[in-house]
């Protein structure tokens, strides 16, 4: 039996991360197919096989300040002036078009009242957090950054179940990369790959056998 949902925040409990770099993309004016190969191969890196430490690595773990990693990227980066960016600032500039999503969050106040158990569980990347009503939606929070772990690192896994007080058998994982759902499942957590919310919602109800979702 599921008792407990461990979830991600950006691109999961907000708009999707494409989106939101959508829009800092035309703000900025970056080169949108030169982001993307400088970006697919920092992601690749991080989060694949390879054992290599890179900035991704630094960054998430709260090894390496925000303003530094501004600086790294910002040099990799070009705009349509073939310049790159204005580093200052970039991070911030790269999120502000996430938005909440709520029915996630209507979501997690249903696995509330159902009594689960759940944990925030996001790869930071020196970003702020909304955190207005998290109080009353988790009961635990885990962000890489503040904890010197990330994800797919099995002990971030097993510090949330930790917080929970759950075994991984007991627990859902729900997250947009595959890297880390294949990483939960590999400790015995069931995994939800997340690309939108109502399928995402349907596959919890599925799981749990609850309703999610107003009658």
């Amino acid at each position: 039996m599921v008792a407990g949902v461990l979830i991600d925040w950006g691109g999961v409990l907000t708009t999707s991360m494409s989106d939101s770099i959508a829009k800092w993309i035309a703000a900025d004016r970056i080169d949108h197919d030169h982001y993307h190969a400088v970006m697919s191969e920092m992601v690749h890196r991080a989060y694949g096989d390879a054992e290599e430490e890179t900035v991704v690595h630094a960054l998430e773990r709260g090894e390496l300040d925000g303003s530094a990693f501004e600086r790294d990227l910002a040099a990799r980066l070009l705009t349509l002036d073939g310049v790159p960016p204005e580093a200052e600032g970039l991070l911030e500039r790269m999120f502000v078009g996430f938005e909440r999503a709520e029915a996630m969050y209507d979501m997690l106040r249903a696995v509330k009242r159902h009594g689960l158990r759940t944990c925030l569980l996001s790869n930071s990347w020196s970003n702020t957090y909304p955190r207005d009503d998290w109080d009353e939606i988790f009961d635990a929070v885990v962000i890489s950054g503040e904890v010197g772990m990330r994800k797919p690192e099995p002990r971030i896994f097993r510090h949330a179940l930790d917080l929970l007080a759950l075994p991984g058998e007991s627990c859902v994982f729900i997250d947009d990369i595959e890297a880390n759902i294949a990483a939960a499942r590999a400790l015995g957590i069931h995994g939800i790959h997340h690309r939108d919310p109502e399928t995402t919602i349907a596959s919890l109800e599925s799981l749990l056998q609850i309703p999610l979702r107003p009658a």
